[in-house]
């Protein structure tokens, strides 16, 4: 899933009026509810994200894959998280509600994940998201697991995300 999400490194979010048609056709592409749903891109995009990976990838989506903590069902558990592994957060909105992000993880530092993913700072990127705020680590259901799945161990250079809606 890694590989694929890279291809879509760097990919933003447009502010105003305008949308990114590459966004808005995942939506297309994963279609089903998420088609009929999501039609502009300042609408949360994590899920999105990952739901449309995860299709192109032959993996199966979580019910209603727009909803970030809906991807604590996606694979298996994870106990440790390791490179490829879907990693979902809880954030708190503007409005005090609880809510979630949802990316891949391609490493960490002693007190934050480095997660590969969409709608972070509004783009496709890698972010540092801090570790108490794990909701749930899954794995894709592998047959084999690949020799590279790993916990890497990397630099705490960088900010802390706060807050990736």
């Amino acid at each position: 899933m890694i590989v694929e999400a890279l291809k879509l490194f760097g990919t933003l979010e447009i502010k105003g009026k305008k949308h990114n048609a590459t966004i808005l056709a995942w939506a297309n592409e994963v279609g089903g509810k998420v088609a009929d749903v999501y039609k502009a891109d300042e609408i949360a995009w994590c899920g999105l994200f990952m739901a449309v990976v995860a299709k192109r990838t032959g993996r199966a989506l979580p019910i209603d894959p727009l909803w970030a903590l809906n991807w604590g069902t996606f694979g298996v558990e994870a106990p440790t998280p390791m490179l490829g592994d879907t990693l979902v957060f809880v954030r708190k909105t503007a409005e005090g509600r609880t809510a979630g992000h949802v990316g891949l993880y391609v490493g960490e530092d002693h007190s934050a994940y480095h997660v590969l993913g969409g709608n972070q700072s509004d783009q496709v990127c890698i972010t540092r998201i801090a570790k108490n705020r794990l909701y749930a680590a899954r794995r894709p259901k592998y047959n084999v697991q690949p020799a590279n799945v790993r916990q890497i161990t990397l630099s705490s250079s960088g900010a802390l995300s706060q807050n990736e809606a």
